[in-house]
């Protein structure tokens, strides 16, 4: 999808890319194939969930604690078409997934 085009490109032009997953398995495949496509060591997986804020929340943080700095974020995470759900948090899912999660990752990454 786009996301993974996205990254592809940052890789390409030699950034440090994280690329930020809900899935393990799926991001270490991406991550896998756009180490082999352009080269760049510098890809890695992070794992974070926007339908849960306090995934956002240690994502987040981790980022913060680890890397020096932070030149592009790129909100692309998105669901459509799912049954009414309550988040754990009592958050309707589709809009925290879609709107809260990156809106509050955003607004935390600023500092």
């Amino acid at each position: 999808g786009i996301g993974k085009c996205v990254a592809m490109e940052l890789a390409r032009r030699n950034a440090r890319t994280i690329l930020a997953c809900r899935s393990r398995a799926r991001g270490q495949a991406a991550v896998e194939e756009i180490r082999a496509a352009t080269g760049n060591p510098a890809v890695v997986l992070r794992l974070l969930d926007t339908s849960s804020l306090a995934s956002v929340r240690a994502f987040a943080n981790a980022v913060l604690r680890e890397e020096p700095r932070l030149d592009v974020l790129v909100n692309n995470a998105g669901v459509t078409g799912l049954p009414f759900t309550i988040t754990s948090e009592g958050l309707e899912q589709t809009f925290t997934t879609n709107y809260l999660g990156p809106f509050l990752l955003t607004n935390l990454l600023l500092g």
